[in-house]
């Protein structure tokens, strides 16, 4: 609707057939205009690259909640730099850099992923180095995985549109 999609609470993850590795992504997205709930439970959601890298997508406008859990944040690992979100309902925008992680013949991790993260022009992640996938209150280590895997917009049960995404690779063997 309005060339934009949305997250139908509890249908299922939105999520690429295409695989991706390393790659500039810019996204939209908007909470819902009302709001409803506090803190985690406000316009929820995430950007999860290779279906297992999180940037955080929260109505984080006046709506405290845990560092990492914020919107920007790389989910449960580094709050982001500053808040710079719009009010609910306005149209957030993120540009992210991503440098997957690279694994060794025997599954060994020889370089951790590295993210920069900038929401609505401001630098909110500055090319942090990712300790493993997300996960909500852990720090799992990295575990070999394919090289391009599938980018998914998680349904965490809020209502949150999505639009104006492309992604490039970014080649840096």
């Amino acid at each position: 609707e309005g060339n934009s999609m949305q997250i139908v609470p509890y249908t299922g993850n939105i999520q690429t057939k295409q695989p991706f590795s390393s790659c500039q992504l810019h996204i939209e997205w908007a909470s819902p205009e009302l709001v409803n709930g506090d803190g985690q439970k406000r316009g929820n959601s995430g950007i999860i690259l290779m279906g297992k890298y999180e940037v955080q997508v929260l109505d984080s406008f006046e709506n405290p909640t845990y560092a990492d859990g914020q919107a920007g944040a790389i989910y449960g690992q580094y709050q982001p730099l500053v808040n710079a979100c719009f009010p609910p309902g306005e149209w957030q925008t993120y540009q992210i850099l991503f440098h997957r992680p690279r694994f060794g013949a025997t599954g060994e991790l020889r370089q951790p992923a590295h993210m920069t993260v900038l929401q609505n022009g401001i630098l909110i992640q500055d090319h942090v180095e990712l300790t493993g996938p997300t996960a909500y209150q852990k720090r799992p280590p990295y575990a070999p995985h394919p090289d391009a895997l599938p980018l998914r917009l998680q349904d965490h049960g809020d209502p949150v549109r999505f639009r104006r995404i492309w992604i490039r690779g970014l080649k840096h063997d």
